[in-house]
């Protein structure tokens, strides 16, 4: 834990003079902002628009939509009605109060996550397929209750729905949607009822989403996704409903998407929150919003469409056999729109077949979902004829380093379908001075055999400040060496990173018959030491060899942990005292573990006291207890250890 001395000394250091101004102006604008409690918009539309989305009912007969959606852990029944204050996971309500003097964080009112996944209406886009699918006017009347009820439930800037720009921009996108498959235009011709809906109670509260989204962008510290979901949302609205302010509008969000772009991605495409399942989300946003510009005239420039092809060429070599993206970062299953397919559905495979339909790409097809409803509904039958017309060619997928980035996919892949896949991370922590979505994970790596995992990272369980929260982001719960039980990085109460530790790569080498990467951080500067790892994958023998060596300056004793976690799935035996064999139910071949003979091993499963460890999180808000080999020693005067452990896989 930090004192108080280090903590202050970090966090203003973390603070520029750009963010204390915009900290200044958000405050200013708080109270400026209690006079519009309660605004009552009115706008009226010279010409509505022409549905820009492709939705052909000749495609829907065979498909079936429930009326459940899954919030989390839970399940929402929208055939109800929706209490839209409501935390279904603990029954409790957060207060219809203006918006910034409510504690999102107090416990009394629940847990903000839960209201705002019910509220992102991600399930609005089903019931509107529903109606499209069977023109029962039941369907029709129940999407316009479910609307009216939230925009009476939710006066503006009133309630914990009007809490955060990013919740109110997926939820501008998801009625963008709707509107879409309802092509309502049409429909208010021919639906007197549903035009008198549109034009009092859809179209104002759309409004009023677009004037908070343009007034409430989240700038500096949290500017990250929330920035691109601000933007998208803005320039997705402004650009297909042509309110008086809409040409300014999108004009403002377009210039910043193109920025955010640029500067949130590496040049190889990779989103720099370092958290993986925020890259499907922010990739769909850029997606839609680039259709959107297609469709309506107002194109993104080249350079944008060469780096959303970066961003789907990394998603394409990163996925493992089965389709698996490597766990890193915060887990937070978000999901921009969602159509509940029937089939298990992998977004970051959905997101491929749209790369294979805008840039023709081959792989890209063989590692998709196939032509799946999100992607018929983005382009059409149109886009149907382009992805049958790419080569179906089968591609065997080799290694891939991002050395500027610090991401290496060490991969052997056979025709048959057998696979070794290595991810291994040296990473910066995050993005931004907070690096909010980061985890203190330098050095560390995951093992897929054929698709399934072995050595896993732990995963998230919970975003916001907790024991748990604390836990997951931690070094020890990675598969890296982690000295005397201290975070590569410092963390304050709150659990916010005030300082960034530095990788630095000594060598990358790849060939067809062996990897090797060399790496070391400085995070652990402040208690005299450093560590480096060094990975060596031989491709011919299917050997992994890990060399750790962790210098001290002063020889002082230090506690060792080399720590390699496991996924539930996955059993072992013992042969010695540091010799396993790992099986998993899914795949016939075995792993053997060999770990440095100078280390105790104790196996550590589901362990929560003295300290959280064995752990496993699959999706945020569950978790499982997992198999950790905790590997340690208790340094003395030597100023060097070096150790080295072996991973073989057999068949």
């Amino acid at each position: 834990m930090l004192n108080r001395y280090h903590w202050f000394y970090y966090r203003l250091r973390s603070l520029s003079t750009a963010e204390v101004r915009f900290r200044l102006r958000q405050y200013l604008q708080r109270q400026t902002d209690k006079q519009l409690v309660g605004w009552k918009a009115t706008v009226t539309l010279s010409s509505w628009p022409d549905s820009v989305l492709a939705i052909h009912t000749d495609h829907l007969p065979t498909l079936t939509f429930p009326l459940e959606h899954k919030i989390f852990d839970h399940t929402l029944d929208y055939s109800y009605p929706i209490d839209w204050h409501l935390d279904i996971g603990t029954n409790k309500r957060f207060p219809l109060t203006y918006t910034r003097e409510i504690n999102i964080h107090n416990e009394a009112y629940g847990n903000a996550k839960y209201v705002w996944e019910v509220n992102r209406f991600l399930f609005l886009p089903v019931l509107a397929l529903r109606y499209r699918n069977t023109a029962d006017p039941r369907e029709l009347s129940r999407l316009i209750a479910i609307i009216s009820s939230w925009v009476k439930a939710n006066p503006y800037l009133t309630g914990v729905n009007w809490y955060s720009n990013m919740e109110v921009n997926i939820r501008l996108i998801n009625w963008f949607v709707c509107w879409n498959i309802l092509d309502a235009s049409v429909l208010a011709k021919a639906d007197p009822v549903f035009q008198r809906f549109a034009e009092s109670i859809w179209l104002p509260i759309i409004y009023q989403h677009c004037t908070y989204s343009r007034n409430n962008l989240p700038l500096h510290a949290a500017a990250n996704n929330q920035l691109i979901a601000g933007y998208a949302g803005l320039f997705i609205a402004s650009s297909f409903w042509n309110f008086p302010e809409s040409v300014a509008w999108s004009a403002f969000a377009k210039t910043g998407l193109e920025q955010e772009m640029q500067r949130q991605h590496s040049p190889e495409g990779i989103n720099r929150e370092e958290a993986a399942d925020y890259i499907q989300f922010t990739a769909d946003l850029f997606l839609i919003a680039y259709v959107t510009g297609l469709r309506t005239k107002n194109p993104f420039s080249a350079l944008y469409l060469n780096q959303l092809e970066n961003i789907f060429s990394y998603i394409g070599h990163s996925l493992d056999e089965q389709g698996n993206f490597p766990q890193y970062g915060d887990e937070g299953i978000g999901r921009l729109w969602t159509l509940n397919e029937q089939v298990p559905f992998n977004n970051f495979r959905s997101l491929l077949t749209s790369a294979a339909i805008l840039f023709g790409d081959p792989v890209s097809k063989q590692r998709s979902n196939g032509f799946d409803l999100k992607n018929r509904l983005l382009f059409g039958n149109e886009g149907l004829q382009k992805f049958n017309s790419i080569s179906a060619k089968e591609t065997t997928l080799s290694s891939r380093f991002y050395p500027l980035e610090g991401h290496y996919i060490l991969r052997k892949q056979e025709t048959d379908k057998n696979e070794i896949y290595i991810h291994f991370n040296a990473a910066p922590l995050g993005y931004q001075a907070s690096a909010a979505h980061g985890h203190a994970d330098a050095l560390s790596f995951i093992m897929h055999i054929d698709g399934q995992p072995f050595f896993v990272d732990s995963g998230t369980y919970f975003q916001h400040a907790s024991d748990w929260r604390r836990y997951f982001v931690s070094t020890r719960a990675h598969n890296t060496v982690c000295i005397d039980y201290q975070n590569q990085a410092y963390q304050d109460e709150d659990l916010r990173w005030l300082n960034h530790y530095d990788v630095t790569i000594q060598k990358a080498e790849s060939n067809k018959h062996s990897d090797e990467i060399s790496a070391s951080h400085n995070g652990y500067n402040r208690i005299g030491c450093s560590h480096q790892r060094q990975m060596e994958f031989d491709k011919l023998t299917n050997r992994l060899l890990i060399h750790d060596q962790i210098d001290s300056k002063h020889g002082s004793n230090h506690t060792v942990e080399v720590l390699f976690h496991v996924h539930p799935s996955v059993r072992f035996r013992a042969k010695s005292r540091n010799h396993f064999v790992l099986s998993h139910p899914q795949t016939k071949r075995l792993v053997v573990l060999q770990i440095d003979p100078s280390l105790q091993v104790e196996v550590v499963n589901g362990q929560m006291h003295p300290t959280l460890l064995g752990w496993y999180s699959s999706e945020i808000y569950q978790k499982q207890a997992t198999c950790v080999f905790r590997a340690f020693l208790t340094t003395g005067a030597e100023k060097r250890v070096e150790l080295k452990h072996q991973i073989m896989v057999q068949s």
